[in-house]
């Protein structure tokens, strides 16, 4: 794609700027380093274009403070860019009174908060993180998840992470990017550390 050409152009009836402001749904999978990362650099893109963020952590533990958390908050904070909100799953999601009894229970109450920011277009770009789990492990229906996406009204935008997308969401994504392992520290040992993982 040579200076950010495509290389057809569809006969769908659109102009170029109608094409080019379609909203996305995107995939992050495979087994590789990064999925999460390249969605909150998604992130950082909507927030300097003043976009309102909505990011859900699906398994991510509560006690975890990664620093995209910490700099996107800040930002969001900051009235320079777009709002940013930031729902972790462990937290028991922000907006709910009750205490989950599971971590199954906690993800379909998360989706239904999705759900509901999508029908009232809360959210410019939204980062399902890790939701790709709850789809594999059956606690979510995923032909749900896939019309719902596809029925969402107005520019809303959305990235999907997490290892084992299923097939039906991966066939429904206008973007799916695998991350492929080549090599990684814990192959040799090493754990996770600062600044690198979090």
């Amino acid at each position: 794609m040579p200076q950010g050409k495509p290389n057809t152009v569809p006969d769908d009836g659109l102009t170029t700027r109608q094409r080019r402001n379609r909203p996305l749904l995107m995939v992050h999978t495979g087994p590789g380093k990064g999925k999460s990362t390249a969605a909150f650099g998604m992130a950082l893109r909507a927030w300097n274009q003043g976009w309102p963020v909505g990011v859900f952590q699906f398994v991510k533990s509560a006690k975890w403070r990664v620093g995209e958390e910490r700099a996107l908050r800040v930002l969001g904070a900051s009235g320079e860019g777009g709002p940013v909100v930031w729902h972790k799953m462990g937290e028991g999601w922000s907006w709910t009174q009750r205490d989950m009894g599971s971590s199954e229970e906690a993800a379909r109450e998360g989706w239904e908060q999705v759900k509901r920011d999508l029908a009232a277009e809360t959210h410019r770009l939204y980062v399902l993180d890790e939701f790709a789990y709850p789809l594999h492990w059956g606690w979510i229906d995923t032909a749900e998840v896939v019309a719902v996406l596809r029925a969402r009204p107005g520019t809303q935008h959305v990235v999907v992470t997490g290892r084992n997308a299923p097939p039906e969401l991966l066939d429904a994504a206008d973007l799916v990017t695998e991350m492929t392992k080549v090599k990684h520290p814990m192959d040799a040992g090493q754990k996770g550390q600062r600044g690198i993982e979090w």
